[in-house]
């Protein structure tokens, strides 16, 4: 049985806001964007990176155009110093690139951490110690003066040995648990820091208000945001910085309202990796922003290499269905579905629209390197005729007609359902190339010649269950004339319904596919396809495939 009783709100609403955020309806450009995956991503694995990891995390995330990485702990461990001193000392890091670091308030960690530091280009030293009511009297039992104290110290001591330090520094601070924080208080020891460090237009800080822990409903933590952006000291040499991890699964929420309400920057990770539920996850925070139209100003155009790398260095695993990178996001297993994006990207074809607004899919597919024939239209027993026939247009050019496209996928959709799995592309197209194309038995045309008189005759050469036979027929086109033949031997036992045709390749060399369906006595429709270099053959090879398929099914 629960007990929700023994629970009470431990967050503080900001005693005065405006709310004028609220009336914004997206964000109108990208933050500043810090990657903490080396650091708070690294920390919460069961098995942290090596050395050799750490590097090839670190190019990928310069690749994706992150300017600010957080790359550890310097003063945590030796494998975070020799990280931070490795990239320093093989100038690995690019000139556009700023490294942080994260320390705490005591002397020995800071001066490990400029020790760390020593010849960066660019490095944010980030100071930060706990302010929320349940850190101040139950971890450290100290009073709000007392945490002051701890903060001013820190922020005197990295002032002065930077002034010492060969490299070019940036301050952050983060009153850790902020959310837990009351806002007034809050405002008081950033406060303190601000005056100490005295930011200027060219030496701005970085105040980050980090969601240690969420309390609170999205909205709650915006207005905490905004209160902030108007009590801090000096407020336009400042940098809001926001740290949202995922208790309540709001880490996006927060940090899209957070920005609304006047933050500047984020801090975050690929797929949202960090302690306990995680941080925000970035790729979803700056593809919210592309599908509206915002350059999100990262390149996430290969999310397959992305996350192949984050993988493979992390051994974590990219959730199927997470936001846009998950291997399934985009798929459509529906019938309902399938039948609305393949009417979609065909409307968007023959209207040559250039703006994305097709049903199911927020964004363009092939805009983060991945394929619709692959990762769209998947095929199992739920799918429909709209998605099976998109696949085989797209993906092998075989324009089935409509028709013909409901039979087919019934037929896959059953073979799907027995076999209890997804059919891959090549499975459905092998399906169709077995099941219906260039069927031989039991009627098989070996040649057939035609010559024109008064309408067009036929002579075939037809093996029947092995058993050869020459016939001529005469009928009003070559196609009729072979299908006269034809029943002149089996009897008339179906009618000819429908034939298209058409090119399967671009040239003088192309291959042509035919469909032809006939109905049986009983009224029962059967198609069948052919594929030639010859027009003519490909057509009398679709009749004797759907001949062939109509006797087999009859004769069960």
């Amino acid at each position: 049985m629960l007990t929700c009783d023994k629970y009470e709100k431990q967050f503080f609403p900001a005693p005065s806001f405006s709310g004028e955020w609220m009336n914004k309806t997206y964000i109108e450009k990208a933050p500043l964007w810090c990657s903490v995956d080396l650091r708070d991503g690294n920390q919460a694995l069961i098995t942290p990176m090596n050395l050799e990891e750490k590097l090839e995390f670190f190019k990928l995330l310069v690749k994706i155009g992150f300017k600010e990485i957080e790359i550890g702990f310097p003063a945590a461990s030796e494998t975070e110093y020799e990280f931070c001193r490795t990239l320093i000392e093989n100038n690995l890091i690019p000139d556009d690139v700023t490294i942080q670091v994260l320390t705490q308030s005591r002397e020995h960690i800071i001066a490990k951490t400029f020790e760390a530091l020593k010849g960066a280009k660019h490095a944010v030293v980030h100071l930060y110690n706990s302010t929320s009511v349940a850190q101040r009297e139950q971890v450290f039992k100290k009073s709000k003066e007392e945490i002051i104290q701890i903060a001013k110290f820190g922020a005197k001591l990295c002032k002065a040995y930077r002034e010492k330090t060969e490299g070019h520094f940036t301050f952050e601070y983060s009153p850790e648990s902020f959310t837990g924080t009351e806002p007034e208080y809050a405002v008081e020891i950033c406060n303190e820091v601000i005056d100490i460090w005295q930011p200027t237009a060219d030496d701005k800080v970085i105040i980050n208000l980090p969601v240690t822990v969420s309390h609170s409903m999205p909205h709650v933590y915006a207005n905490q945001v905004e209160y902030m952006c108007k009590n801090l000291k000096n407020r336009e040499n400042l940098i809001i910085s926001l740290h949202p991890h995922n208790d309540r699964g709001c880490a996006v929420a927060d940090s899209e309202m957070g920005l609304l309400a006047g933050a500047d920057r984020i801090e975050g990770t690929l797929f949202g990796n960090g302690e306990r539920t995680g941080n925000v996850d970035i790729i979803t925070l700056a593809l919210n922003m592309y599908s509206q139209g915002v350059d999100p100003c990262l390149d996430l155009s290969n999310m397959p290499e992305i996350c192949e790398v984050y993988e493979k260095v992390t051994r974590m695993h990219v959730y199927e269905r997470q936001p846009y990178s998950g291997a399934l996001v985009f798929a459509a297993f529906s019938g309902s579905h399938q039948d609305a994006i393949a009417k979609g990207m065909r409307h968007r074809e023959e209207k040559g629209s250039k703006i994305w607004n097709v049903p199911y899919l927020p964004i363009d597919p092939t805009d983060l390197g991945r394929v619709y024939e692959a990762d769209v239209i998947r095929i199992n027993s739920q799918s429909g005729k709209g998605g099976i026939g998109y696949l085989m247009e797209k993906t092998y050019s075989l324009c089935l007609p409509p028709k013909m496209r409901e039979v087919f996928g019934y037929h896959v959709k059953s073979i799907s359902d027995h076999a209890h799995k997804e059919l891959l592309p090549n499975e459905v197209y092998d399906i169709f190339m077995s099941d219906f194309v260039n069927i031989e038995s039991p009627i098989n045309v070996m040649e057939a010649h035609y010559a024109q008189m008064d309408g067009i005759f036929a002579t075939v050469s037809v093996q029947i269950n092995g058993e050869k036979q020459t016939v001529t027929a005469q009928g009003n086109g070559r196609l009729d004339a072979v299908s006269n033949a034809i029943k002149s031997l089996v009897g008339d036992i179906y009618s000819l319904e429908s034939y298209t045709e058409h090119a399967l390749e671009d040239g003088s060399h192309s291959s042509a596919a035919s469909y032809v369906s006939v109905k049986n006595n009983d009224g029962k429709v059967y198609w069948g396809a052919g594929i030639d270099s010859d027009i003519v053959v490909s057509s009398v090879k679709a009749l004797i495939s759907a001949v062939n398929r109509m006797i087999v099914n009859d004769q069960k």
